[in-house]
């Protein structure tokens, strides 16, 4: 694992998940508003590029509830990107689904690609084959069992996912390899973005989700890693007690870990999750971090208050960790109940925190979110993807708060507005400032991506056009420069 450094100059980032970008999502999101958004971000003078996970999602299109921890999603790959290809014949059909189309390319590359394509498409199958056959003979038989939950599959597939993916490979080996393709088509298109922005002097910063989804892949074929009955259903699941963000609790509806049993083999599903992202990402956020201290088991059934907190593995998992090489450098999102022991278990490996402005203005002094609190150890943020946008939240503030803000952060009330929060936080001593892109731009809470608890209208925000991007660099850049965030490569 990379240790992370935070010496030498302090640097700033967005935040933007590839689907908020302009366009439309049926054409995917890896192309050309991905490249002119790594040149925004050039002109700007960012340089971290903070993404949410890229799995294939639900129909909730939740990132962080996929079908698979691993694979990519093939809602972002972009169709256009495909034209250049002799086996594509251009313009994507009128009228047919992201779905089918790509379905359709798979198929023609299959059958017309040529020796050097073929040659590329089988390293990446033979390079990705312990998580890439899994993931798809799970695709294949979802499809045929038309989205049921792999519990409520016959017993046949339901049970030994290593022997059903040897079944599939005898019986529906094209489909099978249909998937495989639009996995390396995934991998292509994102290995573009990634050259793109390491030639800008732009990194990419990734999400790693605490649990995976019940209905996943990654449950299916190691159920012996998770507390569940010989069904596959859950005798525990995962989520938050009370707090800020939800006062009722949040219940996720995953299964928890059987920690003991991961522990048996030095963690290696964790090890093999952390070297496939590492191998699409600069930097990589650990969700909800202090669930690796202790995490909240929900008894089946019951409400997400009525859970309980129970040891997880924590110094154990992250020396095996520690010890994984190539891994690139964690970062904890230590936000929620965090005990003492929680920070000194993040302290412990250099883990560098979370700091959010929006939880600064408690009226505490010493509060560790305040700009003038954090240490250099640490990512800041105005708001994460859980929040309201820095601009909704101002604007539902009551007088009170407001006060409040304006004097811890030594402003007038007149003066204090979200533009000059942000700069707040891009003066800190913070190594690194993330900004979601919504307050680069000043949008509202209509701007908001996700709401804790709220099981609909999440994960829909997206921008309209690429104007008010380009419009925002030289503001944004002038910023950076007076913060001392402004970099200039050599």
């Amino acid at each position: 694992m990379i240790p992370w450094r935070p010496t030498g100059p302090r640097r700033a980032g967005v935040l933007l998940h590839p689907t908020s970008l302009p366009g439309s999502r049926r054409l995917g999101a890896l192309g050309e508003a991905a490249f002119g958004f790594l040149d925004f971000m050039r002109r700007a003078g960012l340089r971290v590029w903070q993404m949410l996970p890229l799995g294939p999602v639900h129909e909730d299109r939740s990132p962080y509830r996929s079908l698979s921890l691993d694979a990519g999603g093939e809602h972002l790959i972009c169709l256009h990107q495909l034209g250049d290809a002799a086996w594509w014949p251009g313009r994507p059909p009128a009228g047919m689904s992201h779905h089918r189309i790509l379905a359709s390319a798979a198929h023609r590359f299959i059958g017309q690609a040529d020796a050097d394509e073929r040659e590329s498409c089988r390293s990446f199958i033979e390079r990705e084959r312990d998580w890439l056959d899994p993931y798809c003979a799970f695709r294949v038989l979802r499809r045929r069992y038309r989205g049921l939950a792999w519990q409520q599959w016959p017993p046949v597939w339901r049970d030994g996912a290593d022997d059903a993916v040897a079944r599939l490979n005898r019986c529906a080996a094209d489909e099978l390899q249909r998937e495989r393709v639009v996995q390396f088509l995934f991998d292509r298109q994102w290995r573009a973005l990634h050259r793109a922005a390491s030639t800008c002097g732009i990194a990419l910063f990734g999400d790693v989700p605490f649990y995976p989804a019940l209905d996943s892949v990654d449950v299916w074929r190691h159920r012996h890693l998770f507390q569940l009955d010989a069904r596959g259903w859950p005798l525990a699941t995962a989520g938050v007690p009370p707090d800020a963000f939800a006062p009722e609790g949040q219940a996720w509806g995953a299964p928890v870990y059987d920690w003991a049993r991961m522990a048996e083999d030095g963690f290696a599903w964790w090890r093999a999750r952390l070297r496939v992202q590492g191998a699409r990402f600069d930097l990589l956020r650990l969700d909800h971090f202090r669930g690796f201290e202790a995490y909240w088991s929900i008894p089946s059934g019951a409400a997400a208050a009525h859970g309980s907190w129970q040891q997880g593995p924590a110094a154990a998992l992250f020396d095996a960790l520690a010890a994984e090489p190539g891994l690139p450098a964690l970062v904890a999102e230590d936000l929620g109940t965090i005990t003492p022991t929680v920070e000194a278990l993040r302290r412990a490996f250099a883990l560098p925190g979370t700091r959010v402005l929006q939880f600064a203005f408690d009226g505490n002094p010493a509060n560790p979110h305040l700009p003038r609190n954090h240490e250099a150890d640490a990512v800041a943020y105005t708001g994460t993807h859980d929040n309201d946008t820095l601009a909704g939240w101002w604007s539902h503030a009551p007088p009170a708060q407001r006060d409040r803000v304006a004097s811890m952060l030594g402003l007038s009330l007149r003066s204090c507005n979200p533009q000059r929060l942000i700069e707040a936080l891009l003066a800190s001593p913070a190594a690194l400032a993330i900004l979601p892109m919504q307050d680069v731009l000043g949008l509202g809470s209509d701007a908001r991506m996700n709401v804790p608890g709220r099981a609909l209208g999440n994960w829909q925000w997206r921008l309209r056009r690429a104007a008010p991007i380009a419009g925002c660099a030289d503001p944004l850049r002038a910023m950076l420069s007076a913060s001392g965030r402004l970099q200039h490569r050599s």
